[in-house]
Formats: C-alpha cells, structure tokens, sequence
C-alpha cells in the first residue's frame, strides 16, 4: 500500500476546522476506502478483513480484546482512519459482564421522571465510554400500540409527549456535556419512524400508516430530539405505503434533512439494505439496493456485507456517483472528527472500568429508579403486608429467574454470544432474594409452574444466513408442582406469586398472537386463588399481559423487567418499606382482541363496544394506585380566554386523606372540543409529581403554553385552532377521575 506521510497531513492537524479537515482525507480517500467508511460490520468476524479489506467504519459486537485488536489493525492501515464502536447498550451496558443493569426502558417510563432517566443514561454511558465503546443504539421512540408486537418492551409506551420527555432526558444522559466529554457515548434515536405500526403486531411488518398520521403522533418525538442534538438517527426495517424507510426519500430528505434541519449522521437497522433484496423484495440485487440507499441519504450500512461490492458496481455501472458517496461519507468522517477520536480513540481502559463499571453509585441510583418504576394496579387490602405476617409462600416460575428479570438486551437475552449464562447471578437481586433478605418471617418457595420449551423453526434459516429465532411451545400445567404451591400456600399467611413472561417471547421476531400468560401459570393462579390465603400477583412481564378470572380481586404489583435491583425494591414495596409511586405509560387490554388499546384514539367510534365485550381497558394510561388516597379539588381555570402565543394557567388542589405518604403523578391532558380534522378525543400536555405527607394537602399550579394545544390539519400542518378546550385533570387518562375546567383560544 501506498505510504502516506501522516504527521504532515492536514487532516491530523487539530488545529484546522473539521470542514478543512475532511476535504482533506476525502481527497485522499480511494473509492473502496469511502465505501468501507459507510460500513458496520458484526466484529464477531474475521476482523483483519473487516479492517484491512474492507476499510471498515464502524464495528458493533465487541469485547475490549477486540476494540484493541481493531485499534491496532486501524493503525496498519494507510490512512489510519478510526473506527467508531458501537453497541447495543439500551438499559445499561447490557453485554458487559457486570455491569449495571437498569429497568427496561418500559420499566423506566413507570416513574414518569426525565431526571431520574437522564441519570440512567448518564451512569450508563460511563460505564459504557470506560470500555472502548462510543456509540449506543438507544432511545427508543417508538409508539406502543399492539400490545402483541415483541418489542413493546423496548419503548417507553404509548404516549407521544411523555415519549418526547423522556427520550430527551436520555439523549441528555448520554451525550453529556458535549462529544469532548470522556464520559459522553453517542446516542440513537430510533426506530425512525412509523416502525411500531405493526400488522398484526407482528414484528418490522408493513407500517399502514399516513404521511398525516406520522406528523400527527409518530413524528413528534424524533423532531424533538432531532433539534436538541441527538447526533444520530436509525431507520426502521419496515416499508410504508409500499416504500422501505431506508430509500424513504419524503421522510430522510424532505421531512429529516429539510423541514428540521437535521445534520446528524443516518445508521440503517440491521441489514436493511440486504432486506430490500432478500425480504421486501424491492430492488433486485445488492448493486440496486446500494445505489437506492446512498441516494436516499444514508451514512452508515449496518451489518450488509453485500454493500461493497454493491456500491463499487453501481458507481462503475453510473447509477452513483463518487459524490454521491462523499456525502455520506463526509458527514461519517466529520462525526468522528467532532467526536476527537483522530486525537484520542477512546480504547478501553482497565482503571476507569474498575473504578466505574457497576459502582456503588450506580447501585443505589438503580435501586432508586427501580423502586419508582413498580406499579401498584390493584389493591384488595392484603397491601402492604402487615407487620405480623410471619409466613409468606413465595411462588412462580419468575420468583428466582434472575437473568429473566433483566428483561431484553441484556447478558443472555440472546443477540450476543459471549455471555451464555448472563450476569453474575450475585449481583442480581430476585423477588426470592428481596423477601428473604427483609421480611422478618419465614419465606418458603416453590416454583408451581414451567413457562415455555423450544422447538426449532422448521423454516431454517433466514434467506441471509441468520437463524431464526426457536419456535415457543408452551409447557403443560404440572399437577405436582401446582399441589406443592396449593400445599405451600395453605400454610402461609400470605401469597406472593411471580408470573410473567420470558426471554424467548420477548424482542426482534418474537411478537405473541395472544396477551394471555403463557405454559402453566394460569392454571397455577387458579390453584392458589381457590386455597382462600390472600395474594399478590406480581406481574413480571415485559409488556401488559392479561391475568386470569381468579385473581380478578387480588393485589397486583406490575414490575416490567426491573434490572439487577428488582427483587430488593420489590420487597420493599410489599413489605411498606417504600411508597407506591409509578404509573402507567401504556395501557392493559382485557383481551388480546381489543387490540389496539391506547388512551389517545380518534373520535367517531360508531358504538363504544364490541358485541361481547367493551373497549374499557384493563388498567389506563397513568393508573397506578398508593397505600392511601388522595382527593382531587375542583380545578380553578386562571385564564380563561388566551391567544395562541399566551401560557393557559390553571391550579389544583390534592390532599392526602389516609394516613400514608403519597407520591401523586397530577396528569393535566387537553381536549380540544371541535376540530377541523378527527383528532384525539384528548391528550396528555404536562403533569407534575407531587409529595403529599399524610392528611397535608398542596395547590398545584399548571402552565401550558397555548401552542401546545395543536392539531395536524388536512393538509398535514401543525397549528393551533381557535375554539373552546377542556383542561383535564386528575390521577389518570380515565374520563370518570379526570376533573375538567374550559378555556378558549382566540
């Protein structure tokens, strides 16, 4: 290879402005070496290909062996470009052994709370930046509708503004004070955008959705972000209206890049561009789909080998042109010019991965947010449990399952193969572990049920060499596992049962046709709800799922997938050590046929039921019960009449009227009374958390500005429309605890 004579190279030169310096190394660049540039590879190949061969961009997979074998293979090469590493670190450095392993991001949705989930991310990206990775696929901004789809998990629910909140705070956490902070990751909005509108709910399915319904509820959230400087954006796998995301030129060019302005650096899923060939069937081999996809704008091809060649065909054959790829790989280059990996390409580093990695302020800081994330969605007064309990049968196939408590994306959740058995089972607390540790009585356990087994999908493998994920076949009810439960809870006070669902219903390709618990678990409430002991359902599960007639009455504890620290607060919460805190961020369906459940749905159902069941959900948007009870004043309305540039103010008092501290979520939603399009009968704008110590009472002053209050016209405008509006206020999306007072913009 030809020697290139570094140290005097302009584009070393830090001093020099970063436009200065990628014109530079592009006119240096050969074509295979800008290509390479736009390429991810999976490091768990060969990586002297991928580096020497193939001018690699960016590598995902990696342990820090391997971001240092790659470093050194980078500085063999001619031009010594860095590699940006990336991984999927989504609830924390998920396959690190050891590291802190945080709620799921449905989980962190619970608490409401954009200051606790900046923290997450910010102790995540430290722990993440120590061990040679800059970059993490994460938030997720998706909207959950079908409950069935598999990733439901991943998102932080149903609502569009609070999605906004939240994703935000963790764009925050993440890139921290700037891309020169050595704690700072990159962060990924993603699944730009539409992704989650499944058929079905089956998963990256044909999103059947308007341009208008996009900018309506789907688009919000990644605009903002997009303007508050996520530096990156992934595109979903799925097509709309007929068109795969990855060659979607309205949304990447006119919407993305134009109305917003973004200047960020675009990432396909993976293989998307592969999908147009093999899956979507669109384009008709690798030459076509590379083309397509460099025109549409894309930066970076994650994990589609068969881009190289395609590319290099394509600008031979004239369906590209070298510039179109220096776009693209101008905007790769300026990122980690920006990113100072030129000066430092930030490898791992044993001493800030000993001091940082799953230290005790991560701990705590998990535990707390762990705590707030718990979801109290009934109560038939066995909670808390009473000081006296002396003998509490702890029960269920997730009750001691630490890795399936992790949920997704985490250790041997399976997308990685280095951590077969997860993380390290001490620093895991379960639902078993949390009880026995701090409740004074006797704490017994039987497991009661099995949830599932595996088949091999007799499809084989993908039409790109993966493998499909196995086959579930739920386990049959076990008559001497139930009896020992029944026998168990006849001589306890008490009944905690752990259900949910595991791993293998969970994530990419795993979506479920039904919402009911899987295997032997329904026949195992059923045993335990006719032995008359009271009991609690702790429901550990990754998305709602639908319990059972027989514990229609009895005490439910939602948990999603709490992390390492879950059974402690767990514990916690049951024994009254803690408050009850979190809310819903998405709804429960009483049956999988109501499918879609969420709060925020167009006016002009014709009925509001189906002939054999109503559409009411199981539990709402923001339902989420204390151990006492807080009232709700009539609500005082300040200014009733505004302009669209005017702050709609108005106050609220609450009063805690039992005898325990509250921890109250005040949801302020708007409804905007006549419309020039269908629209949401109403919609969450803001809410406040609120502190209430037993009998004190608090006003709670609200603001809003008027230009919040928006519709997406006909024409797919965002605009405020003069008329009359309702403030909504109360503890929950349910029109019967919502108090209204009416305004009206001129």
């Amino acid at each position: 290879m030809t020697v290139v004579d570094l140290p005097t190279a302009p584009y070393l030169d830090p001093a020099r402005t970063v436009e200065e310096r990628v014109a530079d190394l592009l006119g240096r660049m050969t074509l295979p070496e800008k290509v390479g540039q736009m390429m991810q590879f999976d490091a768990r190949e060969d990586l002297e290909h991928i580096v020497h061969e193939r001018h690699a961009g960016s590598i995902l997979h990696t342990s820090p062996e391997k971001v240092l074998r790659a470093a050194e293979l980078t500085a063999q090469t001619r031009l010594r470009i860095p590699l940006l590493v990336a991984e999927d670190c989504i609830h924390g450095h998920s396959f690190w052994e050891g590291a802190t392993i945080f709620p799921t991001q449905l989980g962190m949705a619970s608490t409401w709370d954009p200051e606790l989930v900046e923290q997450v991310a910010k102790a995540t990206a430290a722990e993440v930046a120590s061990t040679g990775i800059h970059w993490t696929f994460s938030p997720v901004l998706c909207i959950a509708r079908d409950l069935r789809w598999g990733r439901v998990n991943e998102t932080f629910g149903e609502d569009p503004f609070l999605i906004g909140e939240l994703a935000s705070a963790m764009v925050r956490g993440y890139q921290g004070d700037g891309l020169d902070d050595p704690d700072a990751i990159l962060a990924t909005a993603k699944h730009f955008a539409g992704y989650s509108e499944t058929q079905g709910g089956r998963d990256a399915s044909e999103a059947d959705i308007s341009r208008r319904k996009l900018r309506s509820w789907f688009l919000p959230p990644f605009e903002r972000v997009a303007k508050e400087g996520c530096r990156t954006f992934m595109l979903g796998y799925q097509t709309t209206d007929g068109v795969p995301i990855t060659v979607n030129d309205w949304l990447l060019s006119d919407v993305l890049r134009g109305e917003w302005g973004y200047t960020g650096t675009l990432i396909t899923d993976w293989d998307n561009v592969g999908r147009m060939v093999w899956e979507q069937k669109v384009q008709p081999d690798f030459v076509h789909a590379a083309a397509a996809a460099v025109k549409a704008g894309n930066d970076m091809v994650m994990t589609t080998p068969g881009f190289f060649s395609g590319a290099l065909e394509a600008v031979e054959r004239g369906m590209l042109t070298e510039a179109d790829i220096d776009q693209a790989v101008a905007r790769i280059l300026s990122l980690k010019f920006r990113f100072g990996l030129f000066e430092n390409p930030r490898l791992p580093d044993r001493e800030r991965i000993a001091a940082i990695v799953a230290r005790s302020a991560h701990t705590d800081l998990n535990l707390e947010v762990t705590r707030r994330s718990l979801v109290l969605l009934r109560n038939d007064g066995t909670l808390p449990l009473a000081a006296g309990t002396r003998r509490i049968a702890v029960v269920g196939p997730l009750a001691d399952d630490a890795q399936t408590q992790l949920g997704d994306w985490a250790g041997s959740s399976g997308q990685v193969d280095w951590m077969p058995d997860g993380h390290p089972r001490a620093q895991i607390a379960t639902v078993l572990d949390g009880l026995r540790e701090r409740s004074g009585g006797a704490v017994e356990y039987a497991r009661g049920a099995d949830i599932l087994r595996l088949s091999d999908d007799p499809a084989g493998t993908f039409p790109d060499g993966q493998p499909r994920p196995p086959i579930v076949v739920p386990s049959d009810p076990d008559e001497e596992r139930i009896a020992e439960a029944v026998a168990l809870a006849e001589r306890s006070d008490v009944v905690v049962a752990v259900v949910g669902d595991r791993i293998e219903l969970v994530g990419e390709g795993r979506s479920t046709a039904t919402l009911e618990l899987i295997g032997g678990q329904r026949a195992l409430l059923d045993a335990l709800a006719a032995t008359g002991t009271p009991l609690v359902v702790v429901l550990m599960a990754s998305k709602p799922l639908i319990l059972p007639e027989s514990v229609r009455e009895a005490s439910v504890v939602w948990v999603a997938n709490p992390g390492m620290q879950g059974g402690r607060a767990i514990a916690e919460l049951l024994l009254g050590e803690i408050e009850p805190a979190g809310r819903l961020p998405i709804s429960f369906a009483r049956h999988a046929g109501q499918q879609p459940t969420y709060y925020n749905q167009i006016r002009g159902q014709h009925g509001d039921r189906y002939a054999d069941l109503t559409q009411e959900p199981a539990f709402a948007f923001g339902d989420g019960l204390s151990y006492t009870t807080v009232e709700y004043h009539e609500p005082e309305i300040l200014t009733p009449v505004v302009s669209a540039g005017d702050t709609v103010r108005a106050r609220v008092t609450v009063r805690n009227t039992g005898t325990r501290p509250a921890h109250e979520v005040v949801q302020v939603y708007v409804r905007d009374i006549v419309t020039s399009v269908s629209w949401a009968d109403k919609e969450l704008k803001t809410y406040r958390h609120v502190d209430l110590a037993p009998g004190s009472q608090t006003t709670v002053e609200i603001e809003l500005p008027a230009s919040d209050c928006t519709i997406v016209d006909a024409a797919g405008r965002r605009i405020v429309e003069p008329g009359e509006f309702e403030l909504l206020i109360g503890p929950s999306s349910r029109d019967e605890v919502l108090r209204a007072v009416s305004f009206e913009i001129r």
